[in-house]
């Protein structure tokens, strides 16, 4: 039995892995964390995520919850995330983490943490999302420098990075792929005269409205010719569904930072 800790446990998306993780017979939930001025800290974790009394209150002690957990499964933002890998890292815990929003040198310390505890880091845990991303990488290839590449991404109001990580880590690949630095090529803002589209550029547009989940297209726009490769999200569950399964993956692994290309088996 693999023992889970939860972070935001009383979000949203702390809820729905806390009811996933309840749901599987391999895995149970040891751990619920909130922050320490949120209502919820000292409720019954299973109550708040609405799927019954699990005896597990919430904490606002890290500390506390991984001292008998095997895995932490973290959404929050990447400040909170490293000062939780510095946790997990002092305690040998592994750890999965979906939070979003990480800038290059934050990404480098949560590398750093991860040559001593196993770690999933993904921008999505969607498994549809990681097809497209092998999917992109193979058409962004054969297509080569005759198509112009273009990302829109689209996500409800309250989601504070833009443009996603999800929409980033689409743009990394096709640049890739291209022979190109995503940190040259990206093109964010488009507003008056701003001359012809340069040729190696890729397009990053952001929407924001209503409770939109998540939805990513990438163009790759020739002439007399288009190609649409688009990810839609319909619930939550797809990415609570992905941590829980890396969490599970996560079992027996060497210390090192994986995506959920390892975990899917798609490398």
């Amino acid at each position: 039995m693999i023992k889970i800790a939860v972070t935001g446990a009383a979000g949203r998306m702390g809820q729905r892995i806390i009811s996933l993780v309840t749901e599987a017979n391999e895995l149970m939930v040891s751990g619920a964390v909130e922050m320490p001025i949120h209502k919820a800290v000292g409720q019954d974790a299973g109550l708040t995520a609405g799927c019954g009394m699990l005896d597990l209150k919430i904490t606002d002690s890290l500390e506390r919850a991984m001292q008998v957990s095997d895995v932490l499964i973290d959404f929050t933002f990447p400040e909170v995330t490293l000062e939780n890998a510095a946790i997990c890292c002092e305690l040998g815990k592994r750890m999965v983490v979906g939070s979003t929003g990480f800038t290059a040198e934050q990404r480098a310390e949560l590398a750093r943490y991860a040559q001593s505890i196993p770690i999933v880091f993904a921008p999505n845990m969607s498994v549809g999302v990681n097809v497209c991303f092998k999917i992109l990488k193979d058409i962004a290839k054969t297509l080569g420098d005759g198509f112009d590449v273009e990302i829109v991404e689209l996500h409800h109001n309250k989601k504070k990075d833009s443009p996603s990580g999800t929409a980033v880590r689409m743009g990394e690949i096709a640049a890739e792929a291209l022979g190109r630095d995503y940190r040259e090529v990206a093109n964010f803002h488009r507003e008056g005269m701003c001359g012809e589209r340069d040729h190696d550029e890729i397009g990053m547009q952001t929407v924001r409205g209503g409770d939109i989940v998540g939805e990513h297209t990438v163009y790759f726009i020739g002439m007399g010719e288009r190609i649409e490769l688009t990810h839609r999200a319909m619930s939550r569950d797809m990415f609570a569904r992905g941590a829980v399964r890396a969490a599970a993956w996560l079992a027996g692994k060497a210390p090192g930072l994986y995506d959920m290309q390892d975990v899917l088996g798609l490398k």
